[in-house]
């Protein structure tokens, strides 16, 4: 009876020795140096802790899977890319993959892009293939229009990176845009498309935000007056369109080359917008400004002179052609 009580005695010391041993190594920090861990989607915890145990996180992969499982938190580790650096213990980096504290990252779409140059800008930016993106845009539109759906705006990602995801985040930015829009003024859907197609023109004819309204102004007012809008960026892109290519010049030849998208040759708007356009664009197509321009020209300063008669504007055009000679002489 005496030799059982001594070995339950034992056994008990043993144990508690373990555990304390274990809480002891589970709470030590472990100095590791700076570096980022993809998790994949569905590996289990077990392959997890050997991850981290072969890039140096922690000490040990089977005393981290246990201490999962016993704090209930081995099935609510998030996959992801993770950074570690400095001091850890494995209490610290349980914390990290249970929250999902994954590495974040940006991208920016600049305002005026096309779709197709978003799509390569975006592939380029996250080092992913343009393939994946094309792909992940014919799952959102379909064989439909794809032009102007996509809202230009700084975004955030992370890795594993989804361009599904990313491409619905923008696409649903520009539908809120455009709701709210919408509610505002009372529109219906062709109203909607209508001032996107506006927008894009007036995000490619300006890039001065306080002539945003009254580019807008002078395609309104020329719409309203039935005048052929004549506005180079929807040749360029007919061009583009038809061609595939824009060599950087318009000819007159291009001016008179019909395409659907070209204003000099076809009354009203084109048939979709021409890029991209930004929220500001959107409102100032939907809000002109309260003026009488009809025409707008380069004024040599990055933006243009406006003016509300046909005198008024060649002799605009006329101070421009001066200033462009002089630009070419030196």
């Amino acid at each position: 009876m005496k030799r059982t009580w001594l070995i339950l005695i034992v056994v008990v010391l043993v144990l508690a020795g373990s555990a304390l041993f274990a809480q002891t190594k589970i709470n030590q920090l472990q100095t590791v140096a700076a570096q980022d861990i993809q998790i994949p989607n569905g590996a289990s915890s077990k392959s997890i802790a050997r991850i981290l145990e072969t890039n140096g996180i922690i000490s040990s992969a089977t005393l981290f899977a246990w201490y999962t499982r016993l704090s209930d938190q081995a099935s609510k580790l998030k996959p992801g890319l993770y950074h570690f650096e400095g001091a850890l213990n494995m209490p610290y980096v349980l914390n990290i993959l249970t929250q999902g504290k994954v590495l974040q990252f940006k991208v920016t779409i600049p305002e005026g892009l096309r779709t197709d140059e978003m799509l390569h800008l975006l592939a380029k930016k996250t080092q992913t293939p343009l393939q994946n993106w094309q792909n992940a845009l014919q799952s959102i539109v379909g064989t439909g229009e794809y032009e102007g759906l996509f809202l230009p705006e700084t975004y955030v990602y992370n890795k594993p990176i989804k361009p599904e995801s990313i491409l619905q985040q923008m696409y649903d930015a520009r539908a809120k845009i455009e709701g709210k829009l919408a509610q505002e003024l009372d529109w219906n859907e062709a109203q909607i498309k209508r001032n996107r197609i506006i927008a894009s023109i007036v995000e490619k004819e300006t890039a001065l935000a306080k002539e945003r309204v009254w580019v807008s102004a002078a395609i309104h007012n020329r719409l309203r007056k039935n005048m052929r809008l004549q506005m180079d960026p929807t040749v360029i892109y007919g061009m583009y369109r038809t061609q595939g290519t824009f060599d950087g010049n318009i000819r007159r030849k291009d001016l008179r080359a019909d395409t659907p998208w070209n204003t000099y040759t076809r009354n009203g708007l084109p048939p979709t917008p021409i890029c991209n356009p930004g929220a500001e664009s959107l409102r100032a197509a939907a809000y002109p400004a309260d003026v009488d321009y009809l025409y707008f020209v380069a004024d040599g300063t990055g933006g243009h002179a406006f003016a509300s008669t046909l005198e008024e504007h060649n002799a605009n055009v006329r101070k421009w052609i001066r200033i462009e000679r002089k630009l070419h002489k030196n």
